[in-house]
């Protein structure tokens, strides 16, 4: 049962490849292909999903290194107020001995530094800018003049360290700048470090680079409780704040920019990384000293296919293509098979048709041979000559059927057939023999006929014709007539005159009794006085009626 049902699945298959040779290989290579391409999708969506989750993480520890930057800076300032509400004022060396003791490590990198800002109203500006002068030790005045319903200034007074970069800024009154202003005042409600938003630092000397300040109101102690005595701040490069933020984290890979509040070009503090316009983008809100700032991570757009999902895409169409070879080779074989099969039932049949066409042919030559001892029994007196004549006849069929065994039985050149008959006869150069006629190929049976025609008039005109002396002529030509008719012409000349009264001989009775009959045409021969002169008919067939075998 088994075995039965396994070759009838074979059956079934094979015949799947012969009906259809070109769709099931492709089929197949198709649906290989399918399965390796669901397999790259999912591989892609995890690889994505991964991306997505590292690019997350990434943003988590970018946004919490910037705040962490910024709680450094806000817990220096809460510092810093908490020392100076205490003090009536803030004395420059008291002031700088505090930024030295806070000994700022690398956390505070990418500041310009601690300052303070003093509040100075209308009226003590100019007492002011005189103690501050003598203070620092050098000429200090308030930038740029108090606008008439400006209620105070608040001058950078100190910035520390004292570097060529931070005195551009001294006498700057922040109060003129509104971003600076807004934050002072945000500052002062609710009494905690401040962001401003999106600055120009006046330590820039007029340079584009954007920046912030972090403010930390001073208020005064007792009956001054809540009375504003001034800020102390920071200001920070956006630039290097971010660049010192990064450095806390390992991250490559991505682009980064920060925007204050809402993401606009005019809104961006600072970017770092390659800009990925065309890779996934993921948004954070960072507060950093009580401001929202957006943090935008982008990550670079990888490679069309992760390596696995190429691995797998390769390895998925070598399997297909192998498979679609693999089956191309099994059709081709279905079909060599198939091939086989047919071949093998025709060479049957063939061979039932070629058993049954030798006994026709065989019956044909007996007949030939029965007729042909028939009527040489007749004409001859003695065994001896009928032994020769019966001799020359059945050689000249036996040449005849060398030429169709060597033509597979097949058509036959016409001239093959009158050379091989005049062999014995031209090897003298006694005489001359011409030969002239286009290629012209017969059936077997006629060239059977043609072949005892010719021999019977070679023999004739070797023993009494032309060719019987030096310098008697043979002419042989044949030409076609009709589409299915040639004619050959046998014409003697130059040989011994050819008596007018004569008895019928056998080759006469061979040529106009059997050859005739198996020409199916009359047979023209004439004994001319300068040569005999012999016209047959030969019948020219298609292949397809004597064909004895079929093409391979």
């Amino acid at each position: 049962m088994t075995e039965f049902t396994v070759s009838e699945k074979m059956g079934r298959t094979r015949r799947w490849l012969l009906a259809y040779p070109r769709a099931v290989p492709i089929a197949i290579f198709l649906l290989i292909a399918a399965v390796t391409a669901t397999s790259v999708f999912a591989i892609e969506r995890i690889e994505d999903e991964r991306s997505r989750a590292q690019l997350r993480a990434n943003m988590a520890m970018i946004g919490s290194a910037l705040e962490r930057r910024a709680s450094t800076t806000s817990a220096y300032l809460r510092a810093g107020a908490s020392l100076f509400s205490a003090m009536g004022e803030v004395p420059a060396d008291r002031f700088r001995s505090f930024v030295t003791e806070l000994r700022l490590d690398a956390a505070y990198d990418g500041t310009d530094g601690v300052g303070w800002a003093a509040r100075v109203d209308p009226g003590e500006i100019a007492e002011f800018e005189t103690a501050t002068g003598i203070a620092t030790g050098t000429a200090f005045t308030i930038r740029p003049q108090l606008a008439a319903d400006q209620p105070y200034a608040m001058p950078v007074t100190f910035l520390q360290p004292p570097t060529v970069r931070n005195r551009r800024a001294l006498g700057f009154d922040m109060q003129a700048e509104p971003a600076r202003r807004a934050a002072m005042i945000e500052g002062e409600r609710n009494a905690r470090p401040t962001a401003t938003g999106k600055v120009v630092l006046e330590q820039e000397g007029g340079a584009d680079a954007p920046g912030f300040l972090v403010y930390m109101p001073v208020f005064g102690s007792g009956v001054e409780a809540r009375e504003l005595k001034g800020f102390i701040y920071s200001p920070i490069n956006a630039g290097k704040f971010l660049e010192t933020a990064l450095a806390l984290e390992a991250v490559e890979g991505v682009g980064i920019h920060i925007y204050d509040r809402f993401v606009s070009p005019e809104n961006l503090l600072a970017s770092a990384g390659a800009s990925h316009a065309e890779g996934e983008t993921t948004r954070l809100v960072v507060n950093v000293a009580n401001r929202p700032w957006i943090l935008e991570v982008q990550a670079g757009r990888t490679a069309i296919l992760s390596p696995l999902s190429l691995v797998t895409l390769l390895f998925g169409l070598l399997v297909a293509s192998l498979l679609m070879l693999l089956v191309r080779m099994l059709t081709k074989q279905a079909f060599e098979d198939a091939r086989t099969l047919a071949w093998l039932e025709e060479q049957g049949s063939i061979r039932n048709s070629l058993t049954r066409e030798l006994n026709h042919r065989v019956k044909n030559t007996l007949a030939n041979v029965l007729s042909i001892i028939a009527l040489t029994r007749r004409r001859t007196g003695n065994v001896d000559e009928f032994v020769a004549g019966l001799d020359g006849r059945i050689r000249a069929l036996s040449a005849t059927h060398d030429l169709l065994t060597r033509s597979d039985w097949g058509v036959t050149p016409l001239r093959d057939v009158i050379e091989a008959e005049l062999a014995p006869y031209v090897k003298s150069h006694d005489h001359r023999v011409e030969l002239q006629g286009p290629d012209i190929r017969l059936a077997p049976s006629d060239a059977l006929s043609l072949g005892l025609a010719i021999h019977e008039l070679a023999t004739n005109a070797a023993k009494f014709g032309a060719l019987s002396q030096p310098g008697g002529r043979l002419d042989i030509k044949w030409t076609p007539i009709a589409d299915s008719l040639a004619r050959v012409e046998w014409i003697e000349s130059e040989g011994p005159p050819v008596p007018q009264e004569r008895k019928t001989g056998f080759g006469t009775d061979l040529l106009e009794r059997i050859v005739a009959h198996e020409l199916k045409n009359p047979i023209d021969l004439e004994f001319r006085p300068e040569g005999v002169r012999c016209t047959l008919v030969i019948p020219l067939r298609e292949p397809a009626e004597f064909r004895m075998r079929g093409r391979d």
